[in-house]
């Protein structure tokens, strides 16, 4: 299919260059040191993906150990509810760890073995990268330190719980807002000190190249399977896919396997409280073009220039940016970027819970809300949701702040 001059039967080749670029978005924004780590990682990344040892090991990891394929499920009473459009859900919150960050962390890990090193560094937010990379280094036998502001610290106990469970150092990240961006400015720091032993594996598709591609890369599976697994149980394609949009990872996962398909898709952001600056954390949706943690895309900005501050109800989505692969598409029209609001999210949370007896993470939540908004709308056709994790982290803060509804 070609989309704007784009041709995506091609486009996974092609994208990014051999500079990292998507289109103007992506790059090695980082000091010339930096820059030889990343020149490191990406010709072992290169060598290593076309490994077929590489690649067994990680199948057989997925297979064995992540539980994969993860099954795509019809939300049948949720969908009669609605109307004619049948929802489905693909069930990345059946992935070990409950979400799918362990997809990209598994094979950071297996790379930073190749590679020699001995510690794996990262940020968290709602704490699933961190857990998935506690995991990942648990498995492998790394060392690991995650770094997470003092605000998720509190909203997500029980990830924190779990990565001390599993010998990870948490490191709490104080200063500024105290959440997710602040924790990705305090591991690019310490990795920065620790680049020869260590590596960073970030927890999303952001980054100095070659992290946004890899990621990508990693995640693909989810969009693989759910393509075969949707046209197994109804012999056609969605109608629509969604996926929510913090960084990206997840959705880039999902989107990846419908790109050249004629598929509407959904890039849902967090509106959190409204449109002010400073209370949601839609980058796409009302961001300006700006380079920050190394990579060059579309960010929300202060007076000043610099990455403004930015809230939403799901941790896992408060970051001032969105991976350069998502601002790309974005400019193409490929993908349909929106906004659901904290109320419309916490809503569908306990609805998804109530009708399908599936509890969602509150980032996909996000997904879901958007999903049964255009079910209302479409009137006919097919929805598939990427249901990016569970919701076990959220049950304490969910309960304190909004009740049992």
């Amino acid at each position: 299919m070609i989309f704007n001059g784009i041709d995506f039967d091609t486009y996974l080749k092609k994208f990014p260059d051999d500079k990292g670029y998507f289109g103007k978005y992506g790059g090695v924004y980082v000091s010339e040191e930096l820059k030889r780590a990343m020149m490191e990682i990406t010709e072992a990344y290169f060598t290593i993906c076309k490994s077929s040892k590489f690649i067994g090991d990680l199948r057989r990891i997925r297979r064995e150990f992540q539980g994969r394929p993860t099954p795509v499920s019809h939300l049948e009473r949720l969908s009669c509810k609605l109307g004619s459009v049948q929802l489905y859900a693909k069930r990345e919150d059946l992935n070990h760890t409950g979400a799918h960050k362990l997809n990209h962390c598994m094979g950071e890990a297996l790379l930073a073995k190749y590679m020699g090193k001995k510690k794996v560094i990262a940020e968290t937010g709602a704490g699933q990268h961190g857990v998935a990379l506690a995991t990942a280094a648990a498995y492998f036998g790394l060392e690991c330190d995650i770094y997470m502001g003092t605000v998720d610290i509190k909203k997500q106990a029980p990830n924190v719980a779990r990565m001390k469970i599993l010998g990870a150092n948490v490191v709490e990240v104080k200063h500024g807002l105290a959440t997710l961006k602040e924790a990705v400015d305090d591991a690019f720091a310490a990795y920065a000190k620790e680049y020869k032993d260590a590596i960073y594996c970030i927890g999303s598709v952001l980054g100095p190249h070659p992290f946004p591609m890899m990621v990508r890369d990693f995640q693909s599976v989810v969009g693989i399977e759910a393509r075969e697994q949707f046209m197994a149980m109804t012999g056609e394609l969605p109608d629509a896919i969604v996926a929510c949009v913090g960084g990206g990872s997840n959705a880039m996962g999902l989107f990846s396997g419908f790109l050249n398909d004629p598929v509407d898709i959904y890039g849902i952001e967090p509106l959190g409280r409204g449109t002010a600056l400073g209370d949601h954390a839609a980058s796409l949706q009302y961001g300006e073009e700006g380079i920050m943690h190394g990579f060059n895309s579309i960010m929300l900005k202060d007076e000043n220039g610099d990455p403004a501050p930015v809230y939403s109800v799901a941790s896992g989505l408060d970051y001032p940016s969105s991976g350069p692969e998502h601002a790309f598409l974005h400019d193409l029209g490929r993908v349909k970027y929106d906004v659901v609001n904290d109320e419309e999210t916490i809503d569908a949370f306990f609805e998804l819970s109530r009708m399908e007896g599936i509890i969602p993470a509150i980032e996909s939540a996000h997904a879901v809300a958007y999903g049964i908004k255009l079910a209302k709308k479409m009137g006919k056709g097919s929805v598939l949701i990427n249901l990016s994790g569970r919701g076990d982290k959220d049950m304490d803060y969910i309960i304190e702040n909004y009740g049992i509804r």
